[in-house]
């Protein structure tokens, strides 16, 4: 054989030997509700992920390395995200997880102990819930459900509201919200004169109508789902409940307007935990409005963005480091006022979640939404 057919040979088992780097996928995956009562949530943080993740790809991805998002449906159901996450890990050695849905279910991966036995960090937990505050590979990109009734509450009480009335769903998500209006409210000179639960994963919330409007509740503060917090301000108003009613920012508000209407949904109050999609003083904001322009995804909403701020964090992480899912996580965590476009995260404080930010807004006549 002639040298130059050697070297030919020799640079062709080079190239091949050389061509996964040069395609390697960054698999990462998100396990969420795509059906049931909480698929609205799902599909639109997923959205979002999908968002950011894409424009990323088109520009060059990670050093050239593309990052696959792989979606599973547990119908928010907590067993099921345990299922899926154990599977998840066996079969597609993911570098991540990303925007899991539920305080109950994310706390079931806490508690299952899958996650922090394999590394691989949950960057984007769909919670605000204390109990995963610190919870090992878990990262929270918003403020805490607490940090968001305080402030509610704080501001009720500046207005003269004092007497509140709260309606939860019964179970980690739920309790966790009602626990942090018991610890505001004697704070804040807030009395809470109704503690309303409804079951989980329904839309069952006739007892709590009844038991708020039995009540003399100048306010009442959803700790709900969307699907269930429309069916409650549909009763509630027709059995002539006038209560200035608030929502906890998981409720998703197009959704609500769809719903309810335009007259049931005006005056409706909610948290928001990250800029409005509305608020273009925010470079963050530009970036979202430009992209959802351009994909025009029938799944994009409000809460998109917790699914865009959660990729942006992922991202910010797999430029630091992409050499295993613990160097990631460890890149992540060493994430201390980092500017995501205005809206700033931090992860070096294991008491705390990601962001501080918290604000509040009105659905006005006409459905526009206001601060």
């Amino acid at each position: 054989m002639s040298t130059r057919r050697k070297v030919a040979i020799a640079a062709v088992v080079w190239l091949a030997a050389c061509a996964p780097a040069l395609a390697k996928d960054i698999v990462v995956a998100q396990i969420a509700a795509f059906s049931g009562a909480q698929a609205v949530s799902g599909k639109a943080i997923r959205a979002g992920l999908k968002l950011y993740i894409d424009q990323v790809n088109k520009t060059g991805g990670i050093g050239g390395d593309r990052i696959t998002l792989r979606t599973y449906d547990d119908g928010y159901k907590a067993e099921e995200t345990v299922r899926l996450a154990k599977e998840v890990l066996a079969k597609e050695s993911p570098m991540a997880f990303v925007g899991v849905l539920g305080t109950a279910n994310c706390e079931a991966l806490a508690k299952d102990g899958s996650l922090a036995k394999s590394g691989v960090p949950l960057i984007g937990a769909i919670s605000g819930a204390y109990s995963l505050v610190g919870a090992p590979g878990m990262f929270v990109t918003k403020a805490s459900y607490r940090d968001e009734v305080r402030r509610l509450f704080e501001l009720l009480s500046s207005m003269g509201v004092n007497k509140v009335a709260v309606v939860f769903q019964d179970d980690g998500f739920g309790r966790d919200i009602l626990s942090g209006a018991e610890i505001a409210a004697p704070k804040t000179g807030i009395n809470l004169v109704a503690k309303a639960p409804y079951e989980r994963n329904t839309t069952k919330v006739e007892n709590a109508i009844q038991q708020v409007l039995k009540s003399d509740a100048q306010a009442v503060y959803l700790g709900a789902v969307t699907t269930a917090a429309a069916a409650f301000i549909k009763g509630y108003r027709q059995g002539g409940g006038s209560a200035q009613i608030y929502g906890v920012s998981v409720v998703d508000v197009e959704s609500l307007k769809k719903v309810l209407g335009p007259d049931l949904v005006a005056g409706y109050g909610f948290g928001v935990l990250w800029p409005l999609t509305t608020s273009r003083e925010f470079p963050m904001i530009r970036e979202y409005q430009k992209l959802s322009a351009e994909a025009k995804d029938p799944d994009l909403a409000e809460r998109s963005m917790e699914g865009f701020i959660a990729a942006k964090v992922l991202v910010h992480g797999l430029r630091q480091s992409r050499a295993s899912p613990a160097a990631l996580a460890k890149a992540v965590n060493g994430m201390k006022g980092v500017d995501l476009g205005g809206f700033f995260v931090d992860f070096t404080q294991p008491e705390r979640t990601g962001s501080q930010y918290v604000e509040f807004a009105i659905v006005g006549r006409g459905g526009q939404i206001q601060h």
